[in-house]
């Protein structure tokens, strides 16, 4: 029996950009998503105008404008900053949310939070101060 071992560019694919300009302005519905797969890294900073999604390993600093997500095989050791940020991995630095931090069930968070709002799922842990403040645009 033949077997056919397929390789997948998804560390090509998965840290790709997408974000489109309509003409005229009109830019509804325009979202840009960062999206880094469960066998990509980072090393560094990663600052964008859209919503991240993080899957793999990430040293440094993320700051989106839009969403973070964290999912729950991915492993961080970087400051996060977004407006609504999910942690369901471990990550091991601060974390900045402007709207709301979730903290999953499987997440692990070592270091501080500034936040509008937090929600801790049961079974999460999180270790660090807690500085909460309105919630600003």
């Amino acid at each position: 029996m033949d077997t056919i071992n397929a390789v997948e560019d998804s560390h090509m694919a998965q840290a790709e950009k997408s974000a489109t300009h309509p003409p005229g302005g009109a830019q509804n519905g325009e979202k840009n998503v960062v999206n880094l797969g469960p066998r990509d890294s980072l090393n560094g900073r990663l600052d964008i105008q859209g919503d991240l999604k993080v899957q793999g390993n990430v040293e440094g600093e993320l700051k989106a404008s839009g969403d973070v997500t964290i999912d729950s095989g991915a492993a961080i050791q970087a400051s996060i900053e977004g407006s609504n940020v999910s942690v369901r991995g471990q990550v091991t630095g601060n974390v900045t949310a402007k709207k709301r931090l979730t903290l999953g069930g499987s997440g692990r968070l070592n270091g501080d939070v500034k936040v509008a709002r937090l929600t801790v799922e049961d079974g999460a842990t999180l270790n660090g101060n807690v500085t909460m403040q309105s919630e600003k645009g």
